[in-house]
């Protein structure tokens, strides 16, 4: 009876599966066909050699580093891999001056950019000369939104391209070629049950590197009596034991517990938010994530009743950027007590819900001619701005003017609670509707 897991003079130096199982090519790509099957925009660019530079946005384990190593060998560039973790702005340097004499000799270079959202502004800046000249091709790696943590200047010079998390069934299909690969590997005679692959599949959450990382895990362990490896259903329990307890920054119980805190704040139960919220810390969530959920919750559930706790909410975020891990978990602290104690109103909420209704219906409704501006005389001899009043002129600082299209006119859609500093607006709006009906 041999255990795998303590030869060790066979298998120290092997890379990981998930490494030396990485397709080269996209026959043995799996997944993410809506930008890589063939017809797709990026697959003709590819095709014609002639791919700019990108962000590839998507969760863990959902194929970003293999696309990015797919292209550099189809369209025969050199593929520089960068760490936003390790590299810094000496480092971008010295790359880019390489791949401006490869330029001159006539060859690509793609340079890689794993979590390009961990690079600084500085480091992501270093980039843009390069990327506008075309001395190199950029693709860079990013969990985040693009939108929140690449450089505007940088993100309007690349194309985004989304991917998604894996499917169950894709990830059964690449629990089945790993099991293939080891059993060839090792000429064993592997007894893997398919529920336990479904099993494995159903906890990598989507995600190819845990998936491959985990089967490894079960495979190594495996007892070998004559060549024959049997998977036991307490090897199995015992791999994704781990993952169960982990906290999957992508997978069910992410949100799950986002909502938990959400739900919590809303609920004005301020210790169970400050818990859900240690859970995340504590398991390693992005705290600028969880910055962003506030900051909406702010609007979403408090709106007008106590406007100060968007303020915070904001700040909050800025100090998790300031601060980083473990400093900025009070910061979050501080602003989850706060929106969990102010007064809750979903008013704003539901106002620009149901104006988004009326706006997809109306969308070619014109504006008022009252209310358009009349730069040209042109303009002013259509009639645009003609009756304008201006409300700084009128005593109640309220015009007699129609601001709504024909048929909307007369509709509402911010009706105020009268929960916190919202009761004030109340009696506002219902000053302003007094003074409409006597027009």
């Amino acid at each position: 009876m041999i255990n795998l897991s303590n030869d060790k003079s066979k298998w120290s130096s092997f890379a990981p599966m998930a490494a030396t199982m990485r397709p080269e090519n996209f026959n043995d790509f799996v997944g993410q066909n809506h930008i890589v099957e063939k017809g797709t925009l990026l697959r003709r660019l590819i095709e014609a050699d002639n791919i700019p530079s990108m962000i590839f946005w998507g969760p863990p384990g959902s194929g970003k580093t293999t696309l990015a190593r797919i292209i550099a060998k189809q369209t025969s560039s050199e593929f520089v891999n960068f760490s936003a973790v390790t590299s810094g702005i000496k480092e971008v340097k010295s790359v880019m001056e390489r791949a401006e004499v490869s330029q001159q000799w006539g060859n690509k270079t793609i340079v890689f950019v794993d979590e390009i959202h961990r690079f600084n502004k500085g480091q992501q800046d270093a980039f843009l000369p390069f990327v506008e000249n075309g001395s190199i091709i950029l693709i860079g790696a990013t969990t985040e939104n693009p939108s929140f943590e690449v450089n505007s200047a940088l993100l309007s010079r690349c194309k985004v391209f989304l991917l998604h998390a894996h499917s169950k069934e894709n990830i059964e299909l690449l629990l089945l070629r790993a099991i293939k690969y080891y059993s060839d590997e090792n000429k064993l005679d592997i007894d893997f049950p398919q529920k336990f692959v479904k099993i494995l599949s159903d906890f990598a959450s989507g995600d190819a590197r845990n998936a491959l990382n985990t089967i490894e895990i079960v495979l190594n362990s495996a007892e070998v009596v004559d060549s024959k490896a049997v998977i036991t259903a307490e090897l199995v329990q015992q791999a994704v034991s781990k993952k169960i307890m982990n906290y999957d920054k992508n997978g069910e119980e992410h949100y799950n517990i986002i909502s938990a805190l959400h739900k919590s704040m809303r609920n004005s139960d301020v210790d169970a938010a400050l818990y859900w919220l240690a859970r995340m810390l504590e398991s390693g969530e992005d705290p600028l994530y969880i910055a962003r959920r506030i900051i909406r919750f702010a609007s979403e559930d408090i709106g007008l009743a106590d406007s100060n706790a968007l303020l915070l909410a904001v700040s909050a975020f800025q100090a998790c950027h300031f601060n980083g891990m473990p400093e900025c978990g009070v910061n979050l602290a501080h602003a989850t007590v706060y929106c969990s104690l102010a007064p809750k109103s979903n008013a704003v909420d539901i106002a620009i819900t149901e104006a988004a209704k009326d706006a997809v219906k109306t969308l070619e409704e014109p504006v008022p001619l009252v209310i358009r501006n009349a730069p040209t005389q042109l303009m002013k001899e259509l009639d645009y701005g003609k009756g304008y009043k201006y409300a700084h002129d009128i005593q109640n600082k309220i015009a007699n003017i129609v601001c709504l299209p024909e048929k909307l006119q007369h509709k509402r859609y911010y009706y105020p609670t009268n929960e916190g500093r919202e009761k004030r607006y109340t009696e506002i709006i219902d000053k302003i509707l007094e003074i409409k009906k006597s027009w």
